[in-house]
């Protein structure tokens, strides 16, 4: 079974499963689990906004040191700090030691892989399969992660269970959710150990010696993508999960097994949709799948906050998430193949860094809208920005092919 992956590349599909599980239920039930101490929504957007820059800090921390640490040794430092911030969450309910946590523990409470574990793992994939494989290999490795997501939306449900079995207060039924996580982010730690030396990068650090990190063309075109993503996140930072699972708590009262049935929904179909991707991708080419199944995705989007009822708000909901995430594994291994293969980690470095600090802005202006304004903005805000991306997108780099789509060799391999 996928004898075209090597084993590096199926450890590192292990890992982002293992991960994905312990970050689908923490970003359903963290926002919840912050109100329930009695923070403000303000706050709760601070510590959201926290983990999502910190995961944008380590993320250029990884593009610095990967070569100084090497890509395994630096996966097993960021497995350690995750676990160190659950331990965090777990044992105090301060408001300085959570943002710290979520500041450098790799918290992810967006339902979505972003943070250095995504550059460094990016960098590798390539490197584990044949060119032709590599979209797939991005499609299985998203697919891999999002139904893992699904599973641990499941077990958002688990504190209301332990608090009818337990009989303990809904705060302190939380804990063993915590309680799972640092012990997901041992298992991770372990499979990290595990990888050979066959992922560090083939070639002598560039930048070391005084050369550059890019020829000028590659830094033309990452900057441009980078500064595209960034719109694009800044505009997906205003709908992250946690948000949004927090919208149908206050919007409709929606308990917790309701919640962890949606997300886990939710995560099946877009696991569903980067098979899909990869397939599109061979027939349409990398750009037009990321746009033409982008823009549908928003408009259903910006719907939720229309709909009336609390079905027909899920419905929309689940259609956006049936299109959205197309452009996933399509945007990764666009980046990674118009750069050159010694170029990849900081290719992606730079475009994840660009994402991840601009929606780490988001989430607190949306807190802030959600306390003081209205629960329908972050979705409108968000569905408007994410549509300009889309065109933006379209107009800047419909021209320019990846290799495979040159070559006209795109055709998905099985």
């Amino acid at each position: 079974m996928l004898s075209w992956l090597s084993r590096d590349g199926k450890i590192l599909l292990m890992s982002r499963i293992i991960r994905a599980i312990g970050y689908g239920f923490l970003s359903v039930v963290l926002a919840i689990y912050l109100s329930l101490l009695g923070l403000e929504e303000f706050r709760i957007g601070v510590i959201l906004a926290g983990a999502l820059l910190g995961g944008a800090m380590f993320t250029i921390l990884a593009s610095l040191l990967e070569r100084r640490l090497g890509r395994r040794g630096m996966l097993i430092l960021l497995a350690a700090l995750m676990s160190v911030a659950g331990s965090v969450f777990l044992l105090t309910t301060n408001f300085v030691a959570l943002l710290v946590a979520a500041l450098i523990g790799t918290i992810n409470a967006t339902g979505t892989e972003v943070g250095p574990f995504l550059s460094i793992e990016q960098a590798i994939i390539p490197q584990t399969c044949d060119e032709r494989r590599r979209t797939l290999a991005f499609a299985l490795y998203n697919t891999g992660g999002s139904l893992a997501t699904s599973v641990g939306a499941l077990l958002s449900g688990l504190p209301s269970a332990i608090q009818r079995t337990l009989q303990l207060t809904l705060v302190d039924s939380f804990k063993p959710v915590f309680a799972l996580y640092i012990l997901i982010a041992g298992v991770t730690l372990l499979l990290y150990a595990s990888l050979s030396g066959r992922v560090e990068a083939s070639t002598p650090p560039q930048g070391a010696s005084g050369h550059r990190i890019f020829s000028p063309e590659s830094r033309r075109i990452v900057t441009r993508l980078s500064a595209l993503f960034a719109l694009d996140a800044f505009a997906g930072g205003f709908v992250i999960q946690s948000v949004v699972a927090y919208w149908f708590f206050a919007r409709f009262e929606a308990p917790l097994e309701q919640l962890s049935v949606i997300f886990s929904t939710a995560g099946v179909l877009t696991a569903l949709s980067f098979l899909a991707a990869a397939r599109l991708a061979g027939k349409i080419g990398l750009i037009n799948t990321m746009v033409f199944t982008h823009i549908p995705s928003n408009v259903l989007l910006m719907a939720v906050p229309l709909a009336p009822t609390f079905p027909l708000a899920i419905a929309f909901y689940l259609a956006r998430m049936g299109l959205s995430q197309m452009d996933v594994p399509t945007r990764q291994s666009y980046t990674v193949a118009i750069v050159e293969p010694e170029e990849r980690v900081a290719a992606s470095g730079f475009t994840n860094t660009s994402r991840n600090v601009a929606q780490a802005v988001s989430p607190s202006i949306a807190g802030y809208a959600l306390q003081f304004f209205s629960l329908s903005f972050p979705f409108v805000i968000g569905g408007v920005l994410k549509i300009f991306y889309d065109i933006l997108l379209y107009a800047e780099f419909r021209g320019l092919k990846s290799p495979e789509e040159r070559s006209n060799q795109s055709g998905p391999v099985n």
